[in-house]
């Protein structure tokens, strides 16, 4: 069918002295060095419509997806089954969520949540029929994975080959950087999705707001003709730009302008047609908890990390144990959407890339793509491999409180979704 497409964006900055997200402790923006947005992607064809929302956050909450979905269904007709809101995970922005010490901040929440709602109406409102394209190109500078195996066996997170302990890397990276386009009948391309996987950690730490690499590639992109940017970040819980062979970090400029560089070659070589089947699906599935030990929850297992403030896990120890007594098991959403045979796999959590490149070559002949922090966030979910190792990443806490098969039983549903999707007709 005929494809009609919308794009909109909307400011989402916090005012100064709202509190950060990102480094455990609680720490007060007083800079912003670059704006942060919420932008939406909305596509139709007349039977289905499916909605992206990208937001430049740490995370977004499974209730405040559900709000999303609701007040837009309940304003502008579009069924909530059909919208995708993930967040790029940028560590310099607001308090969207309690995560160590940090408290979230519900009036910012209701803001984002209204603006975010706005935003999805004015790009359904502005739909056109468009010609939309495909392309994809490999990117092997800007995400390297973050642990690094020990000559004991264990697992350093941020470990270097400076180390004369250090090994070899624990695992790959996954360096497909796709490109979804749309553009007008007269050949003014109105937006793009970009899904690439690594870490944005630039501004964590300090009291600057920041949009990291994903607000550098969508401001390169502007510069370059393209208004509206939506950068849906994949399965990268154990990537980083940083680079623990020649230790070196890619700064966000850098980042961001080598990305940007990639998908304006991506564009210059894609072809466009004005035809396409869109589907929307989703499976809800319990996920299980960590059964921990003492020496868990103590954080005295082997190679165990606990960055920033440990004093900080210790404290949180108490609510999260009682979290799962009381809950026993984790609802989880694996919700995909697709545009003839490319189909977005929405994962609500910090996924780590091998699970994120199983789902992608199980789910053959369709072209998955991963959009993790989608939906949700139930914090990491490492490979069972990855938990025998220790690290940062498993070591128990809130950001790490699901059982080591967890990540498995994602993918598992994640491909059963995709391969239950509408393929296109060739």
């Amino acid at each position: 069918m005929p494809l009609c497409a919308g794009f909109a964006e909307a400011d989402i900055t916090p005012p100064l002295g709202t509190h950060k997200i990102g480094w455990l402790i609680d720490i007060i923006g007083d800079q912003v060095a670059d704006p942060l947005f919420a932008r939406a992607a909305v596509f139709a064809n007349g039977s289905q419509t499916i909605v992206f929302v990208q937001l430049d956050t740490l995370s977004v909450r499974w209730t405040q997806v559900n709000d999303i979905r609701r007040r837009v269904e309940q304003q502008f007709g579009i069924p909530g089954a059909g919208i995708m809101v993930s967040a790029t995970h940028s560590h310099a922005g607001p308090a969207v969520a309690n995560l160590g010490r940090v408290t979230r901040d519900e009036g910012y929440i209701e803001t984002l949540t209204c603006k975010c709602v706005e935003m999805v109406g004015k790009a359904f409102a502005t739909r056109r029929p468009v010609e939309w394209g495909f392309g994809h190109t490999f990117n092997f500078l800007v995400a390297h994975n973050r642990r690094v195996v020990m000559r004991d066996g264990s697992a350093r997170t941020h470990g270097n080959f400076g180390d004369p302990e250090a090994l070899y890397p624990e695992g790959p990276i996954d360096p497909e950087l796709a490109v979804l386009a749309a553009r007008d009948l007269d050949g003014n391309l109105l937006g793009c999705l970009v899904n690439y996987s690594c870490h944005p950690t630039h501004h964590g730490g300090d009291t600057v707001f920041s949009a990291g690499y994903p607000g550098v590639l969508a401001r390169e992109m502007r510069a370059a003709g393209c208004p509206c940017t939506l950068y849906l970040n994949g399965a990268a819980g154990n990537l980083h730009t940083g680079d623990p062979i020649i230790m070196r970090d890619m700064g966000m400029e850098d980042a961001g302008t080598v990305l940007a560089a990639d998908v304006q070659r991506v564009l210059a070589e894609m072809s466009f047609n004005r035809e396409a089947t869109l589907d929307a699906r989703a499976s809800t599935i319990q996920l299980p908890y960590r059964k921990v030990t003492k020496d868990e929850v103590g954080g005295y297992v082997r190679a165990a990390q606990r960055f920033v403030d440990p004093q900080s896990y210790i404290d949180g120890m108490p609510a999260l144990l009682a979290r799962i007594e009381q809950r026993g098991t984790q609802p989880v959403e694996a919700q995909v959407l697709t545009i003839d045979n490319y189909a977005f796999a929405g994962i609500p959590a910090e996924y780590f890339v091998e699970h994120g490149l199983r789902i992608k070559t199980e789910s053959y002949p369709r072209h998955a793509l991963i959009v993790a922090q989608a939906n949700g966030m139930i914090g990491y979910l490492p490979t069972r491999a990855a938990h025998t190792r220790s690290g940062y990443e498993t070591t128990f806490a809130g950001s790490s409180r699901m059982a080591p098969e967890a990540g498995d039983l994602l993918a598992d549903a994640a491909i059963a979704v995709i391969k239950q999707t509408t393929m296109a007709t060739p």
